[in-house]
């Protein structure tokens, strides 16, 4: 679904908004099949995954050309490890750590701060008051309709301060961190289980990506199907690897090589930020793929990224990692009730996505004016929300990217 395109592709706009990512793009990363999964090289793993972090940084940090450095800090365990190898690896360079706070939502920045105090660097809270204002402006730079685009704010707030923009992607596709999503993808299977079986499971794990009655969201026009969407999972479930292992592969060859990944590259080649990301190295990628399951993720405690938790325990910096995982996170509801569901109502009562075929006005009219609107079906509406707008922006081209959502 590339803007040069002009005319959307079925297949592109029913993914985006079902999968939530469109593999036809060009991915910058290497896809990864389950022959990529290779005998077990446990010796000295954290080791070799602090000194693989640390040959990267070396590399992408250059103290010869590079003089200040920004990173994306949600208080993760990621951005956390990459931001204290960082301060181990190349003590001299000043680091300016960003954070985003949501409007309504859960507060994560305090922890952050935190982390910034103990590790002495500059910290900077982007304060987001409408998460959907400048969703014209970022989608013209992506070029793709997704709405759930924090790194906008992120990578807008560093160019004012550094050329560098370091972060911790890549953490849960590689070491585990998607532990809700292992934990009930388990319950749901069993040993015999076909591989569709397995599939659909892995789909309900991502139920807020899409909706009970999925298939009426659309128009004629997009010709949606579940059994195509099903065939875009199936080389990741139908294979010897083990239920987990599959899982992790489809996590990988997903939202982290069709979404995150292109559209964060994209955002920061517009503001001209030099992305660093330790963690996506390929050197990274074999080895993360080569560990075996139980050294990432431990299924009685329900807890990933162990040797990334190993590292931050040696560094005295586990202590501020909570539990629960959260990364950057709005609180959709919220958005829905302060600003979203009147912005769907101006752009979707008469959409031209609508009109051209490709949503069906009566699934709209179903819904939008629900008072207690299920969280899964909210975020259905920003999907169509962004699609409007990428629409008009690409395709019938009545919009400016300068227009702003209020």
């Amino acid at each position: 679904m590339e803007s040069n395109s002009l005319i959307p592709q079925p297949s592109s706009v029913t993914n985006i908004l079902t999968l939530r990512y469109d593999p036809s793009i060009t991915p910058n990363l290497p896809r990864k099949t389950s022959n990529d999964f290779k005998l077990p090289h446990e010796e000295n793993s954290i080791k070799f995954i602090e000194n693989t972090i640390v040959k990267t940084l070396r590399r992408q940090l250059d103290t010869s050309s590079v003089r200040k450095t920004c990173i994306a800090l949600s208080g993760g365990i990621d951005s956390t490890l990459i931001l204290t190898l960082i301060k181990k690896t190349i003590p001299d360079l000043p680091i300016d750590a960003i954070s985003i706070k949501f409007a309504d939502s859960v507060d994560e920045t305090e922890n952050a701060a935190k982390i910034a105090s103990e590790l002495d660097v500059n910290h900077h809270v982007v304060y987001v008051d409408n998460y959907l204002r400048e969703l014209p402006k970022a989608i013209s730079i992506i070029k793709l309709p997704f709405w759930d685009l924090h790194w906008y704010h992120v990578v807008k707030k560093s160019q004012s301060l550094a050329k560098y923009l370091a972060s911790g992607d890549g953490g849960d596709e590689l070491f585990a961190g998607y532990t809700f999503r292992y934990k009930k993808f388990l319950s749901l299977i069993e040993t015999n289980s076909t591989s569709l079986e397995k599939i659909k499971a892995y789909l309900s794990c991502h139920e807020r990506d899409h909706v009970p009655d999925q298939e009426k969201v659309f128009g004629k026009k997009a010709k949606f199907s579940w059994e195509c969407i099903y065939k875009t999972l199936v080389p990741y479930f139908d294979n010897a690897l083990s239920p987990i292992e599959q899982v992790f592969l489809a996590d990988y060859n997903g939202k982290l090589l069709y979404n995150f990944n292109p559209l964060n590259e994209r955002i920061s080649d517009h503001f001209d930020i030099q992305s660093v990301s330790p963690l996506l190295s390929e050197e990274m990628f074999s080895y993360s793929l080569s560990m075996s399951m139980e050294n990432k993720y431990d299924k009685i405690k329900n807890i990933g990224k162990l040797p990334l938790r190993k590292l931050l325990s040696k560094y005295s910096m586990d202590k501020f990692i909570p539990d629960e995982k959260l990364g950057f996170n709005v609180n959709t509801i919220n958005l829905w009730k302060s600003v979203g569901k009147s912005l769907c109502h101006e752009y979707l009562d008469d959409s031209e996505a609508v009109r051209d075929g490709w949503i069906n006005k009566d699934w709209i009219s179903k819904y939008i004016s629900k008072d207690d609107l299920d969280v899964r079906y909210v975020n259905k509406f920003l999907g169509l929300l962004a699609f409007e707008i990428w629409y008009r922006l690409f395709i019938t081209k009545d919009m400016s990217a300068n227009t702003t959502l209020n």
